[in-house]
């Protein structure tokens, strides 16, 4: 029998407190509070943000919890870098180019598999293939699955960035410029995308969900080596909103809509249609998805050192700390 909402939110609350640090650990960490970003792209930390299970977990072991706004991947590794977050929510390509620009993080969990971007165009729009695009304007977010996937749409029929006018927005404003025609098209990200499909009529041009590199949370590593027993405890949490998440899909819509302001039809549309909550330990598939991006970063010059791509790549993920936490489970 599926446990009702409140069932299932007791049994997470009692899991938590059994994860509170031993007193030696406590010792060890000494950690008053701890930044994490929540993100209208990452369902699981909305479940989190409403239910408090990693405040309660925390606080028993006296730290504080301070929840912090990413609007898109760019804004969650501008976080990460300045250290005011220690936790993260990125796509996979993101923080493969943070990493290879210097930022020292790890992807330690993955919160969901998704189909979170595509080419958009409006509902009038005339164009009709990839092609159509060339010297048109398209708003998109640098440094986001987004970005990266009209670059590689644009790659797959022979067109690069300087045979288009990128219009760099954040996604809510990319979503009101194709809505408003002063862009031709939009390199979308769910649930500002569906949004669009369902209240303005827009159209996904194209489509590939190969080239969404899966949701990444990732830590910095600083934080990774000096706490390693907090993170288990987040990272438990973690699991906690993903299998609610899985178990729990109407609700998830229902909380995904409240916190971005966007109606339930559009939160069932991103979390029903284009979600997947698959194995949340960084592996194989993670790596392969987000190594199909290297090529590109190369081609554009998206890094200062082009070798050091692949020495952040063989360094990205690291599935130990998922591991862990899930063996407490």
């Amino acid at each position: 029998m599926v446990p009702t909402r409140r069932e299932a939110i007791a049994l997470a609350t009692a899991t938590l407190a059994a994860l509170a640090l031993p007193a030696r650990a406590r010792a060890q960490s000494k950690l008053d509070a701890i930044a994490v970003d929540y993100a209208y792209y990452n369902p699981v930390s909305l479940i989190l943000k409403q239910n408090g299970w990693l405040d309660r977990a925390l606080t028993a072991n006296g730290t504080t919890v301070s929840w912090v706004l990413s609007l898109g991947s760019n804004k969650a590794n501008q976080f990460l870098a300045s250290g005011s977050t220690q936790f993260a929510s990125t796509a996979g390509s993101a923080a493969l180019l943070a990493r290879a620009n210097g930022v020292p993080l790890h992807t330690v969990f993955l919160y969901s598999q998704p189909e979170w971007t595509a080419i958009v165009i409006g509902k009038d729009s005339k164009l009709s293939s990839l092609r159509d695009l060339k010297g048109k304007k398209i708003a998109a977010t640098r440094g986001t699955d987004p970005w990266f996937f009209l670059l590689r749409s644009l790659e797959s029929v022979g067109l690069t960035s300087n045979d288009v006018q990128i219009v760099e927005l954040q996604h809510p404003d990319g979503r009101i410029a194709l809505e408003r025609g002063q862009v031709d098209a939009w390199a979308g990200l769910d649930p500002h995308m569906a949004g669009s499909q369902l209240e303005a009529g827009s159209r996904l041009l194209y489509r590939n969900v190969a080239w969404n590199t899966y949701g990444a949370l990732n830590v910095r590593e600083d934080f990774l080596a000096a706490h390693p027993d907090v993170v288990r405890v987040v990272l438990r949490a973690y699991e906690l909103g993903h299998e609610y998440a899985k178990a729990h899909p109407a609700e998830t819509a229902k909380i995904l809509a409240a916190a971005s302001n966007l109606d339930v039809k559009v939160a069932d549309l991103v979390i029903n249609d284009r979600t997947r909550f698959t194995d949340p330990v960084p592996g194989k598939a993670f790596l392969d998805a987000v190594g199909g991006t290297i090529p590109v970063i190369q081609s554009e010059q998206l890094v200062a050192d082009v070798g050091s791509v692949q020495t952040a790549f063989g360094s990205l993920a690291d599935p130990a700390p998922a591991r862990v936490a899930l063996a407490h489970a």
